[in-house]
């Protein structure tokens, strides 16, 4: 499985390559990933973008009642590895 990072460059580099302006924003715990979509999109481009946020962690989209649409996906960053996952005062 790609780095998180990794994943999340290649979702926006695929909807880009489909046509659609993104966006890509850093969170402390996640990376977004949003894109526009036009009103009238083609089937097979919706496909295709359906398909690569499916590669993320979460995704889905944002209708407005203004019509507006905004497709989004989310990549979890790593966690980093710890010896003792417990927490402080919780070993035996």
């Amino acid at each position: 499985m790609p780095a998180p990072e990794v994943s999340a460059e290649a979702i926006a580099a695929r909807l880009a390559a489909a046509g659609l302006t993104t966006r890509v924003e850093e969170h402390a715990r996640h990376t977004s990933i949003e894109a526009e979509v036009p009103e009238s999109l083609p089937a097979e481009i919706w496909r295709e973008a359906l398909e690569v946020v499916a590669q993320a962690d979460r995704f889905g989209l944002l209708a407005t009642s203004l019509g507006g649409r905004t497709l989004w996906a989310a990549v979890h960053k790593a966690v980093p590895a710890t010896g003792d996952v417990r927490g402080p005062g919780r070993q035996r």
